[in-house]
């Protein structure tokens, strides 16, 4: 074979592969908008005249949810405005240069922020406990301080519908809650309304779509080096799951949205107290109702 043949076939099988890449792409990229304008429309997330100030970690999920929010801004039929923050906790050996350079090549608004949250985690955190829930409280302060100084409606959170199903056994398992992520919440304060755009959005779409995207991830050294942690058990319950019972956790995530609370245990939810009431009521009603039928 010739040189020239050579080339040709090596630059075909390229061409094929980019192809390809590129139509999974825009296949990926579809499904995730389609279900990020789902779980928006759902639960009325941004209206018109928003600031959203989407949260940035350097992960894949944050990656994907200001892509898919950046695509949404062209083309949805309201105005909202999008500023990208990072909270730069000064881990040790965190690539600072890493987001800017990003951010700045998308041509995005952005801010990062600096605070020494990982000391003071480390400092406080006693051994053997996990370092997540202090780290969370001291980012999520500093995030809701920011966000009320620049005016931001809405805090955008990349949490997707596998953060919600860990969160819910998490809750069961250790806290004995029944208790998920919400998709929208009004912080304690009343002054911040927080959204997870990527509510309904499978990870492992999220996980291709990254790789195609090729985001510059930063990967988490703080919470990624501890061991055995309880979210790491349950994510492992759920990926076996997955493989074992292909389409569980579709249905488990749905049960999340078809609640009976008449089914729970839940007094306040649910007027069990009330119940002989409602039942004397419709048996007295039931004479009326049979003489109506013979009436008619």
């Amino acid at each position: 074979m010739s040189t020239f043949s050579l080339s040709l076939t090596k630059d075909s099988g390229t061409s094929v592969a980019s192809r390809q890449s590129n139509i999974s792409l825009n296949r990926l990229q579809k499904s995730l908008r389609r279900d990020v304008g789902r779980a928006i429309a759902d639960y009325d997330m941004i209206q018109d005249g928003d600031l959203v100030m989407a949260c940035l970690s350097g992960g894949k999920d944050s990656y994907a949810m200001l892509d898919i929010l950046l695509n949404l801004q062209k083309h949805a039929p309201i105005r909202f405005a999008i500023k990208a923050v990072n909270l730069d906790q000064k881990q040790p050996g965190f690539p600072e240069h890493v987001l800017p350079e990003y951010l700045r090549s998308i041509g995005v608004d952005y801010e990062i922020l600096e605070a020494d949250t990982y000391s003071i985690v480390m400092e406080k955190t006693e051994p053997g406990k996990t370092l997540c829930a202090l780290c969370s409280r001291l980012r999520r302060g500093n995030l809701y301080t920011y966000a009320e100084k620049i005016g931001a409606t809405k805090i955008a959170l990349g949490h997707h519908r596998h953060d919600i199903m860990e969160t819910l056994f998490l809750n069961m398992f250790f806290g004995g809650k029944l208790k998920a992520m919400p998709a929208k919440l009004l912080s304690d304060d009343k002054k911040h309304i927080v959204i997870r755009p990527m509510a309904y959005c499978r990870e492992q779409d999220i996980a291709a779509y990254a790789r195609l995207k090729e985001f510059p991830i930063i990967p988490c050294n703080l919470c990624g080096s501890q061991d055995n942690m309880q979210r790491q058990e349950i994510k492992k319950m759920l990926n076996d799951w997955e493989q074992r019972f292909p389409g569980r956790l579709e249905t488990l995530f749905n049960s999340l949205g078809n609640v009976a609370p008449s089914h729970l245990l839940d007094t306040s939810l649910f007027g069990f107290r009330e119940l002989e009431a409602e039942r004397e009521q419709a048996l007295a009603a039931l004479p009326r109702r049979i003489d109506a039928l013979n009436l008619g």
